[in-house]
């Protein structure tokens, strides 16, 4: 194991993962570790009770978009949660990657879930409208303050009624889990690198809470998640406390 890493001050550093000239069977290895990962963390648990909790109010169908969602493993475990429980969403899926795209697409297609997964630079273009809720996962720790913060409000503007976002947070019993755990849950070198380095680039709780407040979002609420993760949770419309 390499030296630790003081994980005081936030670290943002560039991960293979971002890097546009990957090679496409390196890309897809590392998107298969990551859902086994998002697995094992239970990404889509994270997202389901709230969701759920939205629907039984509004007893609508909901419709969801996760930005920047990767290999879709998350949206297809929603789904398909979705449909043994009997619960009205439809989801969509937007990446930047085109290969991330693909890989998303594949999946859904094997997991016979219904995801509209399409490309979208969500930095340098406007989040698309008519969603009830918009969703993100494991994207925040990617960008600086300034990217994070416009995301944020980007999110809220164009969320019909909540956002949700799911990320790291920076500690040291993160960075040992994110070091160990890659390396058990996946063969991928891109995912054994850029795990820790990840928690390194993230964000604690009171800087996620400073971001959140700098985009606008009175009253979000930012809850500690199993393992080393966070779930930031806004409703439109509603007062702050």
């Amino acid at each position: 194991m390499p030296f630790f890493p003081s994980v005081t001050i936030r670290n943002l550093q560039p991960e293979m993962m971002d890097q546009p000239d990957l090679e496409a069977i390196r890309h897809r290895q590392a998107l298969r570790g990551l859902a086994r990962i998002n697995f094992w963390s239970q990404s889509a648990s994270i997202f389901w009770r709230p969701l759920r909790e939205l629907q039984r109010e509004t007893g609508k169908t909901l419709r969801i978009l996760d930005v920047a969602s990767g290999g879709g493993d998350v949206l297809c475990r929603l789904a398909r949660k979705a449909q043994r429980a009997a619960v009205p969403m439809e989801f969509c899926g937007c990446d930047k990657s085109s290969v991330a795209i693909e890989y998303a697409r594949q999946e859904a297609r094997c997991s016979r879930v219904n995801i509209d997964f399409f490309t979208a630079d969500v930095l340098n273009r406007p989040l698309p409208s008519g969603f009830d809720v918009i969703i993100c996962s494991l994207f925040l720790h990617h960008l600086t303050e300034e990217q994070a913060t416009l995301l944020l409000k980007k999110m809220s503007d164009q969320a019909e009624s909540m956002i949700l976002i799911n990320d790291l947070l920076r500690s040291r019993s993160g960075w040992l889990l994110a070091y160990v755990g890659t390396r058990f849950l996946s063969l991928s070198p891109v995912v054994h690198y850029d795990g820790p380095r990840s928690v390194e680039g993230a964000f604690n709780r009171e800087e996620v809470r400073r971001l959140a407040e700098r985009a606008g979002l009175m009253g979000a609420t930012i809850t500690k998640c199993w393992p080393q993760r966070f779930l930031l949770s806004w409703r439109k419309g509603v007062p702050a406390p």
